[in-house]
């Protein structure tokens, strides 16, 4: 019984499932010679896998690995970018950026800054942007104006994007300015430019948007300690664990 084409690439860390999805429509990649279509099922002890001209297999599968970036304005959440703008796997060394398979694990817009998880474990990436999971992301966001706690509550308690309602969200004023107001805005969902939609529909638009936290992944580490802009760190066992055990607690 053969293993979905897609799910094997991922496995082996040469891509995330969706983009190895892409690659196989692209006709990167070949079984046996042929080229591969979606949804092929394929046995990766007997047939011939490869990507751009290139064998792969499990003996050539890269070690896992987990990085935390701290996003900097204006560079792409992506491994490529067809208007030649910055990506976030150029802010690597040359060694983690080729020939690893490491990708973002879901995305920042390109205006956004702060945390973002990298890696070459196709299935965790998977998971974890599935729609399913919840793992709460935190947001220190800077918004025009000053909304008052009625505001804030409709934020908290959902309002309607694309005809359907979004999650309860923490919402809290950390400070307010003369003409603006900073808030930290925990989503255990990412629907595309979310906190930009809600704020500007509340009418409150986002003048800064900065990701602090995944979970309990933060760029604070402690008190001394704060992940620079443009850097990255390797994850540490226990957020690695941390990130496979939400998964466990919430299959799908």
């Amino acid at each position: 019984m053969g293993v979905r084409l897609q799910k094997i690439i991922s496995q082996w860390g040469i891509a995330s499932r969706r983009q190895a999805e892409e690659m196989i429509k692209l006709e990167r990649v070949r079984v046996n010679g042929v080229l591969a279509h979606l949804g092929q099922k394929v046995n990766p002890d007997t047939d011939t896998i490869t990507v751009d001209g290139k064998k792969v297999s499990t003996k050539e599968r890269p070690i896992s690995t987990y990085l935390l970036i701290n996003k900097p304005p204006g560079v792409v959440s992506t491994c490529y970018d067809p208007q030649a703008r910055p990506t976030v796997l150029d802010l690597l060394p040359e060694d983690l950026r080729f020939g690893k398979g490491i990708h973002p694990v879901g995305r920042l817009d390109a205006d956004s800054t702060g945390a973002l998880i990298l890696t070459n474990d196709g299935e965790l990436t998977f998971k974890l942007t599935h729609p399913r999971h919840n793992i709460p992301k935190t947001y220190r966001v800077l918004v025009k104006g000053h909304p008052p706690e009625e505001t804030l509550q409709k934020w908290r308690t959902g309002v309607f994007l694309d005809k359907r309602k979004t999650r309860p969200a923490s919402i809290r004023l950390l400070d307010t300015k003369a003409s603006n107001s900073y808030l930290e805005v925990v989503l255990k969902e990412g629907r595309n430019r979310q906190i930009r939609r809600v704020a500007k529909l509340l009418g409150y638009p986002v003048i800064q948007l900065h990701r602090t936290a995944i979970g309990s992944i933060k760029l604070q580490l402690s008190k001394k300690e704060y992940l620079s802009e443009g850097s990255y760190r390797y994850l540490t066992d226990n957020e690695i664990i941390y990130l496979n055990s939400t998964i466990t607690e919430n299959p799908y």
